[in-house]
């Protein structure tokens, strides 16, 4: 008998009048890896919440057959699911910093783990949760121990509540998009610790829109669209020979080298998935528009960016690359004049940029815009779609509704969608507003600081074939970060790969990646799991 055993599940919000799972069956063995993939929406993560009592309130969940350890968990009350969870299955979430206590050290948030579940006497607590946290990959783990999640990075948050989630050694481990947000070598240690732990005998549920990642861990794989499995199979098998076109555009999707100058949002004909070519795209190296020389930055006396140069022109995109503390971020940051380097200098369109007074540089903000990997935290919580949009233009009010209008079709949102909040929509429509909000100007540079890590591969597919479509069309240039290397691969002209502050290898992309140079981009490169394509 499995640990969990469903068949015919179904939960519904009747308040909203939405049924999110429709009739899924699944069973979890000791020491398999069972994976759920599917677009936002489509009902896995409810499924995942589902099976520990974390529905939420106004749910309602039937089944045919819903087991726990054998027992009926249909009739399980909080007090039940409250003994289950941590000491059954840990749980594992995308997004630590929610997850995290604000007001608790990280050390505080295991620690609470070991002593609810009577893991270990109170005097060894302490040690416990330092081995816990240097069993993730967490550096010094005896001082992150005792900083609060708003002092970490994303991946050392998320390495944090991964050590919460195996703290009492439990037979089963939910894990909700549990790599997004880190980079590839952080990403490949977090997966050998989870099939270590499935080796040793327990059980997984992996929760992921990144297919590489499913291929690398994952025993069986079920494929959810609008809360219906359509496909599941041994995922050799559904990966490499897909039976649902819905399974063939998820793959489709999947941004690589082989994807490069194709759109990635493909079309199904006949059963097969079908991509067509990007519109053709300009670059003009008459003139850059970003000149970097001789950058450098420190934080205190901690210097993060050492000496980097590099050139943008119009309608290139330049990848940056690198692990988590690498100084990819602090780069964009420089370029965007949000920081001030302690030697070298930035020029926009051949103009000084950086080491200039602010009241210089606003008159040609224009010219720079920026989309972030998260643009809610960016956004005024108390605008509507149209007003952040309009924010940046200038003229009259009628001018200015015409011109979000505009910019809400070009991004392929309904113009009235101007009206609604942004916490409102999804994390796909939100970082099409941000994208059209970055546009409004009309902007010579875009600097892209992990635009699509966030988003699942369908809708990522979408952003990037919009980001070349904007590029074709108007000429713009990219500053294209991110720790998804396909995603690199797929959309860069040039790569810079930075460690450590300094930039190790540079070049065009195929030549980066098919042929790198250094031992650092070698590591990076292996690093990353491999998807076997469709029909080998």
């Amino acid at each position: 008998m499995g640990l969990i055993e469903v068949e015919d599940l179904r939960v519904a919000f009747p308040r909203s009048g939405v049924e999110a799972v429709r009739g899924v069956s699944l069973s979890i063995e000791a020491g398999e890896c069972v994976a759920i993939v599917g677009e936002s929406g489509s009902g896995k993560s409810v499924t995942a919440r589902t099976l520990v009592g974390l529905t939420g309130p106004g749910a309602t969940v039937t089944a045919t057959r819903f087991t726990v350890k054998g027992k009926d968990a249909l009739r399980f009350g909080a007090r039940d699911w409250r003994r289950l969870r941590g000491r059954f299955a840990g749980l594992v979430l995308q997004d630590a910093l929610v997850s995290l206590d604000p007001l608790r050290t990280v050390g505080d948030e295991i620690a609470e783990v070991l002593s609810t579940h009577d893991v270990v006497p109170r005097a060894n607590r302490g040690t416990k949760v330092i081995e816990l946290l240097d069993a993730v990959g967490v550096p010094e783990p005896g001082v992150r121990a005792r900083q609060y999640a708003h002092q970490l990075s994303g991946g050392l948050r998320q390495r944090a509540l991964i050590a919460s989630a195996i703290a009492a050694d439990p037979p089963l481990i939910i894990a909700d998009e549990p790599t997004t947000a880190l980079d590839v070598t952080v990403q490949a240690q977090i997966l050998r610790l989870l099939a270590a732990r499935k080796a040793a005998g327990t059980a997984l549920l992996m929760i992921s829109h990144d297919l590489a990642v499913v291929s690398s861990i994952a025993d069986r794989v079920l494929v959810m669209k609008d809360g219906v499995v359509v496909e599941e199979g041994p995922t050799d098998r559904v990966l490499s020979e897909p039976g649902h076109d819905y399974t063939k555009l998820l793959l489709a999707a999947v941004p690589s080298a082989a994807s490069r100058g194709t759109r990635l949002s493909a079309v199904a004909a006949g059963g097969v998935s079908l991509r067509t070519p990007l519109p053709e795209r300009r670059v003009d190296h008459s003139s850059p528009v970003v000149q970097v020389s001789g950058l450098s930055a420190a934080y205190g006396s901690r210097r993060v960016v050492d000496d980097v140069s590099f050139e943008v022109y119009p309608g290139e995109t330049v990848g940056i690359v690198g692990e988590s503390g690498s100084g990819k971020t602090t780069v964009a940051r420089l370029v965007l004049g949000l920081l001030a380097p302690i030697s070298g200098e930035v020029r926009l369109n051949g103009a000084p940029w950086s080491g200039i007074a602010e009241r210089r540089r606003r008159p040609h903000r224009a010219g720079i815009q920026v989309i972030s990997q998260n643009p809610l935290d960016s956004f005024d919580p108390r605008y509507t779609v149209g007003r952040l949009v309009a924010e940046p233009l200038g003229g009259s009010s009628r001018d200015r509704r015409t011109r979000v209008a505009e910019l809400l079709e070009r991004v392929g949102l309904p113009a009235d969608i101007a009206g609604r909040h942004p916490r409102r929509l999804s994390g796909g429509q939100r970082q099409r507003v941000a994208i059209a909000r970055a546009l409004a100007p009309r902007p010579d540079v875009l600097v892209c600081d992990e635009p699509v890590s966030a988003l699942d591969v369908s809708i990522q597919a979408q952003v990037l074939d919009l980001l070349a479509e904007i590029q074709a069309a108007d000429g713009t240039a990219l500053l294209f970060i991110s720790h998804d290397l396909g995603v690199v691969h797929h959309i860069s002209d040039r790569v810079l790969v930075m460690r450590k502050g300094r930039v190790v290898e540079e070049g065009h992309v195929d030549e980066v990646f098919f042929i790198p140079k250094h031992d650092y981009t070698r590591e990076l490169l292996g690093a990353v799991p491999k998807l076997v394509p469709a029909g080998t």
